[in-house]
């Protein structure tokens, strides 16, 4: 199965209390793809600006990720620098600087259009979203991100979206905002109510949730002890779990559950290091020795 996805790449400038680092290439499609295509081939549309080099197009060389969607124009590339504090959930944005990305309004290639088995729309505005639909043919399942500037200043494109996807992918206080109902089950029953068959709800150092029409599951995070740099780690665990679905060429509960498992250990894998450089690194091994991990922390024998 294939992967077509639409969003950002851009150039991040991070600081921690353990390092910082100065433009590395991050946004969203680049860490969704590159913890994607450790299972399936990714078909990956964006935008940067020509101080994009060669150099910097290199992190996704040597990988199952088709760049003929990725449009070069004259200009910056989306700049954004941010500072994470002790509590890594919490962090100040210094600048975003949006440039070339600012009026992107994705015109898929003639060879995208006949669509891929599963289409991952990050976080861009819904109206945006909606266009790359009707640019497609088909596709067996589309699934989409959003944050909270889309949910009050677009809220009628979003809700139009919602009716169109089959998954949404959210933090929690998305979710909540959405359906303006504090109870995380309520307010995932309203969003199901909205559209999406399947509502995946990242909660960070916590794990996720997924709910979905009679059916709720809850998984904690993969323990990390060494956190890094959190940045890219919610599209990681994107891209972890729709390649995980793509690879087993299955969308069905158990395999869902399944691939939330596999977002999670990837998602370990990304704040490790800074940007995207543990998942440049990391070998399918690496992967399975941490998925059979995560398994032993969550089992408990039957009484």
């Amino acid at each position: 199965m294939e992967i077509l996805t639409v969003g950002s790449v851009a150039f991040d400038s991070i600081k921690t209390p353990f390092g910082e680092r100065e433009r590395l290439v991050g946004g969203s499609v680049t860490y969704f793809s590159l913890a994607a295509s450790y299972f399936a081939p990714v078909k990956l549309v964006s935008v940067v600006g020509d101080d994009f080099t060669k150099r910097e197009e290199a992190v996704f060389e040597g990988r199952r990720i088709d760049l003929l969607g990725l449009e070069r124009r004259t200009g910056k590339t989306f700049h954004w620098a941010g500072e994470y504090h002790y509590d890594m959930n919490e962090r100040t944005t210094h600048a975003t600087e949006l440039n070339v990305f600012a009026d992107f309004k994705p015109l898929l290639p003639a060879a995208y259009r006949d669509g891929a088995d599963i289409v991952f729309l990050a976080n861009i505005d819904p109206e945006v979203q909606a266009s790359v639909l009707d640019q497609i043919k088909h596709s067996a399942v589309v699934a989409c991100d959003t944050m909270n500037f889309w949910i009050e200043h677009k809220r009628p494109a979003l809700e139009r979206i919602l009716k169109r996807v089959d998954m949404l992918v959210i933090n929690e206080s998305e979710v909540r905002e959405i359906a303006d109902e504090p109870n995380i089950l309520r307010a995932g029953s309203k969003i199901l109510q909205m559209g999406p068959k399947h509502l995946v709800v990242k909660r960070g150092e916590y794990g996720v949730l997924i709910l979905s029409p009679g059916s709720f599951f809850a998984l904690p995070a993969f323990p990390v002890e060494d956190v890094q740099d959190p940045t890219g780690a919610g599209d990681t665990f994107a891209g972890g779990l729709f390649g995980c679905l793509a690879e087993k060429k299955k969308i069905d509960e158990p395999a869902l559950r399944r691939a939330a498992v596999m977002g999670s250990v990837m998602a370990s894998f990304c704040v490790e290091a800074f940007g995207p450089d543990a998942l440049l690194r990391l070998s399918r091994d690496d992967i399975a020795e941490r998925f059979r991990a995560f398994k032993r922390l969550t089992h408990f024998e039957r009484e």
